[in-house]
């Protein structure tokens, strides 16, 4: 929704504004060969330049983006909800106690009262790997940090590769604007001694080709990769919630002191106040 209001403030402002207040006229702008040169020439370099899981990962990327981050506040109050639970159980019965629910979480008594962490697959799946090796032995508490950092790490690494892609398009827009103008300059040489409104139509034509180019990228293109930025630093941010909670309590601390390390990392237009969390805790009811 907020993208949408962008465009429709970048499409008013200066197309608006031309038509209106530089007394343009809209129909200049409409050379559909300097639009497929551009734009061709712009997802041909995108295909050149990304493996395939990485042109999903864009298209996956940009319907994200028009939908906003997708973290609010009450997935934070969920998540602290049941990691709450978990740990709770975990230092009561032992870890052994929680294999069942992080096997199969979507049959768990504990996520199942928390829809928007349970829908979540990618954390859940970070979440129950995170567990599973303290919970076999595998791995001693002190193992936990480097371990998930790792994971953390090459996750936030991969992330950026659609958002680098995006980047570089937007980078080249303006110079594919270039190619379409030189094109539409060679047409209008061979013009030269003719009529010449003709020439003038030729030459504005390659004009347009520069400032479509231009307007793209800086108006759509680039935009869209900063905002993919913040979509994907929103998801990393979540995990690493999850991780400093994680090892916290593995490591020692109690299920309140865990989560309260685990609050104090979170932004402040998410982060629920120290009061809000004592409350959230109040109100669970025993799985």
């Amino acid at each position: 929704m907020v993208i949408a209001i962008g465009v429709i403030v970048v499409l008013a402002t200066v197309l608006g504004g031309w038509v209106f207040l530089g007394h343009g006229n809209i129909g200049n702008l409409m050379h559909p060969g300097e639009y497929v040169i551009i734009l061709g020439a712009a997802f041909g370099s995108m295909i050149i330049m990304a493996p395939k899981t990485v042109l999903f990962e864009i298209a996956k990327g940009t319907v994200e983006a028009l939908k906003g981050i997708p973290y609010s506040k009450k997935s934070y109050e969920e998540l602290f909800q049941a990691l709450y639970e978990l740990f709770m159980i975990g230092r009561k019965n032992g870890m052994i106690a929680l294999e069942d629910h992080v096997n199969e979480p979507a049959s768990s008594s504990i996520f199942s009262k928390y829809s928007s962490l349970l829908s979540n697959k990618t954390a859940m799946a970070f979440l129950c790997e995170a567990l599973s090796p303290i919970i076999d032995g595998r791995i001693k508490a002190e193992e936990l940090k480097p371990l998930l950092k790792v994971q953390l790490d090459k996750m936030d690494e991969q992330g950026h590769e659609p958002i680098n892609i995006v980047l570089k398009v937007g980078d080249a827009l303006p110079g594919f604007g270039i190619v379409a103008a030189v094109l539409g300059i060679v047409n209008t040489m061979q013009a030269i001694g003719g009529d010449p409104k003709l020439v003038g139509e030729k030459v504005g034509a390659a004009l347009v080709g520069t400032f479509i180019g231009i307007f793209m990228a800086y108006g759509f293109v680039t935009p869209l990769a900063v905002n993919m930025g913040f979509i994907h630093q929103s998801k990393i941010d979540f995990l690493k919630c999850i991780s400093s909670a994680v090892v916290s309590f593995t490591t020692g601390s109690a299920p309140a002191m865990a989560i309260e390390i685990a609050r104090r990392g979170v932004n402040s237009d998410l982060r629920p106040g120290a009061g809000e969390l004592e409350e959230l805790i109040k109100s669970i009811k025993p799985a």
